[in-house]
């Protein structure tokens, strides 16, 4: 009997909260209150469902990333790093040059970063859309 209310439960959470797709405007926002805000939103941590073993449903489009605004000397002092594999290439470069290639980028290694260090993050951040 445990076992149906469970499964009852689960279903009715399914139909009361379905899809929704938030759009946020990034236009005169900082950079990192907009990430958190995205991120807890994939998380769906706005929901009174939730789970975080659960992926999560809702998806976030982001519109106007060229407008975003970052606070004191970041945008010439911030720099982002990756590295290549190869012995030595630790490659790094400005949020201004990495802004001016792809903007996507810079929200999307935000959020990245804000997310639970887990299996899940990599399917979370699949539902950020960007347009610039």
């Amino acid at each position: 009997m445990a076992a149906e209310g469970a499964m009852e439960l689960k279903w009715l959470r399914l139909n009361l909260f379905k899809n929704m797709q938030y759009v946020l405007d990034a236009k005169n926002q900082k950079l990192g209150r907009l990430a958190s805000e995205v991120a807890m939103i994939l998380q769906d941590k706005k929901k009174p469902t939730f789970d975080p073993k659960e992926i999560g449903i809702d998806t976030v489009v982001v519109k106007n990333l060229k407008a975003i605004e970052m606070t004191g000397n970041k945008k010439r002092d911030k720099i982002y790093y990756h590295h290549t594999g190869y012995i030595g290439h630790l490659r790094e470069e400005s949020f201004e040059s990495l802004f001016k290639r792809i903007p996507e980028r810079v929200l999307k290694l935000a959020v990245w970063n804000m997310l639970p260090k887990n299996s899940l993050r990599s399917s979370r951040i699949k539902r950020l859309k960007i347009e610039l």
